[in-house]
């Protein structure tokens, strides 16, 4: 690269986008990503996991900014070690929690909950899906009844079911007007549904983060793959998708990346380093 990129941020979603559809790394990305911070790019992820959990993502590339947690509910600094900015739910949408836990307790219409706080998780409604998240994304975590969780510091939650009862949460949730001036909702999956406080998504925690960093909105760059990047993605300068994203990821996104398994980010990197980036904005 003949010229530096201080005036440039890029923000990764992790799975399935930095890293590939086996949760591994691709050499692609991990070199586009040096080569891209050492002539002065400012990266860093953002995803929906909280601290301890992503810095083991974050630990294996060379980031050089803040990295924003939670799907944008916090924006944390791995190298002061603490919490910059952070969005907290409110009491209103604390109570839903609980409305959504009376409603779905039936066996076979039943939802696990994980309420998130900076670095722990509280299960408060334990099953298989919720305990496979906190295996595989290695979180902090106890179960809990809900009156035990502290009422301060609730960064997200999530409902965890099959996908008829998320199906269903999400009618209750759109049939619940009051709800949604209260807190934000977003589809992590197929078997998850998350809930923020009003008016937060990575979208919110990225821009903050560029306004830290001061850089301009239109050189604000962002990738993700799935519908917890929209907001995201609608927010930011420059938003691009993997290639395996669904086709409404794909329309909205500027710039369309390969396949998360062949190295997406670098694609992306590549984009803005070989000009063509500037030259599109112009």
């Amino acid at each position: 690269m003949a010229k530096t990129f201080e005036n440039w941020l890029v923000v990764s979603d992790v799975d399935g986008t930095l890293n590939n559809k086996f949760r591994k790394l691709p050499k692609k990305n991990y070199d586009a990503i040096k080569e891209f911070t050492e002539n002065g790019g400012h990266f860093t992820l953002a995803s929906g996991r909280p601290v301890s959990s992503l810095k083991r993502n974050y630990d294996r590339i060379t980031p050089n900014a803040p990295a924003v947690v939670l799907n944008g509910a916090g924006i944390y600094d791995y190298s002061a070690g603490k919490m910059l900015w952070r969005s907290t739910i409110g009491q209103a949408a604390q109570e839903f929690v609980r409305t959504v836990m009376k409603e779905y307790s039936e066996v076979f219409k039943s939802l696990d909950v994980g309420i998130f706080f900076d670095d722990y998780v509280y299960i408060v409604r334990s099953g298989l899906l919720g305990k496979g998240q906190m295996f595989f994304d290695k979180t902090h975590h106890e179960i809990a009844d809900i009156d035990d969780v502290p009422q301060d510091g609730w960064m997200k939650v999530i409902f965890w079911g099959m996908p008829a009862t998320i199906n269903s949460l999400r009618r209750l949730i759109d049939h619940s007007g009051e709800i949604k001036n209260e807190a934000n909702f977003m589809a992590s999956s197929l078997w998850s549904m998350e809930m923020l406080a009003k008016n937060t998504h990575k979208g919110v925690g990225v821009m903050q983060l560029a306004d830290m960093l001061k850089i301009e909105k239109s050189h604000v760059a962002a990738i993700g793959d799935y519908y917890n990047d929209w907001d995201m993605l609608k927010t930011v300068g420059l938003p691009a998708c993997a290639g395996q994203a669904p086709g409404p990821i794909h329309k909205i996104c500027k710039y369309e990346a390969c396949h998360c398994n062949y190295g997406c980010v670098a694609d992306l990197i590549g984009y803005i380093t070989s000009g063509r980036a500037e030259a599109d904005i112009k």
